[in-house]
């Protein structure tokens, strides 16, 4: 599904794709954020060439407004709660700044840590 706003002399479309690529790379900007998740059938299919760089991520939008849900790995040693807020205030700015959408709701899901290499 793609998000259509009537602007100046023509359309706008930006599709979910290009928003949940924007909120991947905006999570990744948080010191604590290791790598974002996705379920088996996102990893298969990363691996066949799809875009990775919306791995973890899902966008709704309806009606200019979007609604993020996001799985990321943590690194050890980062308080989850600070970290994940960080996160959301992170992606709601960007996908304001870049698209002009109002960002929702984004929910963030900690689906692992990571601990320290040695």
């Amino acid at each position: 599904m793609e998000n259509e706003r009537e602007e100046g002399i023509g359309e706008i479309q930006i599709a979910n794709e290009v928003v949940a690529a924007i909120a991947s790379i905006a999570a990744s900007e948080i010191d604590g954020v290791e790598t974002m998740s996705g379920n088996i059938k996102n990893e298969l299919v990363g691996r066949f060439g799809a875009k990775k760089n919306a791995k973890g991520v899902k966008v709704t939008v309806d009606d200019n407004e979007a609604i993020v849900d996001i799985a990321i790995t943590m690194k050890y040693g980062y308080s989850i709660p600070e970290t994940s807020g960080k996160v959301q205030e992170r992606i709601s700015q960007a996908i304001n700044e870049m698209t002009g959408l109002t960002c929702d709701k984004v929910n963030v899901t900690v689906v692992g840590v990571s601990l320290p290499k040695e």
